[in-house]
């Protein structure tokens, strides 16, 4: 009995072996994480580019070559998740995150400013999503979807909490004053959060699942990660993530020439993010009750059918907000489609590297998404057009994920 009970709790199958303080830690760190790093600059940018004249493109896309940098670094850094465990990684990221914060708050200039972006985006492979995802699959086990789903709900609040209170700030203080104020609160919430509430032992890792033999202890990796399957689940994602952001971005735009108002649009963008919160509550019955091809393509597929919609229907705009929410609950089912893709179909050995090498090129396609959609426009003829070439990227996002069952040797 006592063999079988130690052997459960190091693999992390058994409740009492789950540290009681990481799920609340976690959800806390989330919040902060995305609010600060991610959330913050758009509501400041237009006060930076008004301080500093520098060029709204080129701090724009400081901020999107940390999105870079962050795909890039997750895959080693998933390397190290599965080896230790998340505790130095998201600390250290924490720490990193903070200094980055403050150095972009003083940046004397445009390249140390941009200098600063690349950091974060170090700071951001170390405390976003993916090493969360790792820590809760790792240590939650058969339980993960669960756990995945309080996360991902807590970190869908981080626009809600950190945008109003950024814009608070911003009103009272300089921009510069409003990200050293964020980047003490980062400081104050992340460090400890993670240096204390992620010491419990790190699970050893489970064997490979037994349809995938290996000869030595990198085999089962390189397998999966040459498999056709996985490779169309890579392209998949890309596609689908791409679309995704694009039309996130494109939204406004597209609604305001249906005629609706601003204001009226960035409702129908703020509601969609409450969409984006249900629909991740639905996704632990509706995994329950689907084969994971078959999920990730219909998902897909209902991304393209509300992004077509989008760019079909021409009004009322009580109609595509309608629109914009169903969108938004097909987004939130997509986030935690992408954090189980990898234990669902290779199981949880080497999830924070196989999942590392998923979301980098999804996440490169994210932050070239509003870019590209922007620049693809105009020659398209407008953003209607657009939202159909967006539709159709789904939907072949749908038919590769058709090919992405389990592994088979």
């Amino acid at each position: 009995m006592t063999d079988l009970h130690d052997r459960t709790a190091a693999t992390g199958d058994d409740d009492r072996s789950r540290p009681r303080a990481v799920l609340p830690a976690l959800c806390a760190t989330q919040i902060t994480s995305w609010g600060v790093v991610y959330y913050a600059f758009p509501v400041l940018n237009p006060a930076i580019t008004a301080d500093t004249n520098w060029p709204v493109a080129a701090t724009t896309a400081a901020f999107s070559a940390a999105l870079l940098v962050s795909a890039l670094v997750g895959i080693p850094v998933g390397r190290i998740l599965d080896a230790r465990g998340p505790r130095a990684v998201m600390t250290i990221g924490s720490i990193l995150a903070t200094l980055s914060v403050l150095a972009a708050a003083y940046a004397p200039n445009l390249l140390t400013f941009t200098a600063a972006w690349l950091l974060a985006g170090i700071a951001m492979a170390a405390t976003f999503y993916q090493p969360a995802f790792a820590a809760v699959t790792r240590w939650w086990g058969p339980d993960r979807v669960r756990a995945l789903t309080i996360v991902t709900l807590a970190g869908g609040l981080a626009s809600t909490v950190f945008a109003p209170l950024t814009a608070a700030l911003a009103e009272h203080l300089s921009w510069r004053t409003t990200y050293a104020v964020l980047a003490a609160i980062l400081a104050v919430v992340t460090i400890p959060a993670h240096a204390l509430a992620l010491r419990a032992p790190w699970p050893l890792a489970p064997s490979p699942p037994s349809g995938q033999p290996a000869h030595g202890p990198g085999d089962a990796l390189v397998n999966v990660a040459r498999s056709r399957p996985f490779l169309l689940l890579a392209a998949a994602l890309t596609a689908s993530a791409f679309a995704m952001y694009a039309v996130v971005i494109a939204l406004v735009p597209l609604l305001t020439t249906r005629g609706a108002s601003t204001t009226a649009a960035a409702w129908a963008l703020g509601l969609g993010g409450a969409g984006q919160t249900l629909g991740r509550t639905l996704y632990a019955a509706l995994a329950r009750r689907t084969d994971v091809r078959l999920r990730t393509a219909a998902l897909m597929a209902a991304g393209g059918a509300t992004t077509a919609a989008l760019a079909i229907i021409p009004g009322p705009v009580a109609l595509l907000t309608a629109i914009a929410v169903a969108a938004g609950m097909v987004r939130g089912n997509l986030t935690l489609l992408q954090a189980t893709a990898v234990p669902d179909r290779w199981g949880t050995t080497h999830y924070g590297r196989l999942s590392g090498l998923l979301a980098a090129p999804a996440t490169i396609a994210a932050a070239l998404a509003p870019f590209v959609g922007a620049a693809l426009a105009p020659p398209l003829g407008g953003y209607p057009q657009l939202f159909t070439l967006l539709a159709a990227m789904s939907a072949l996002a749908g038919l590769l994920a058709l090919g992405t069952g389990r592994i088979r040797q």
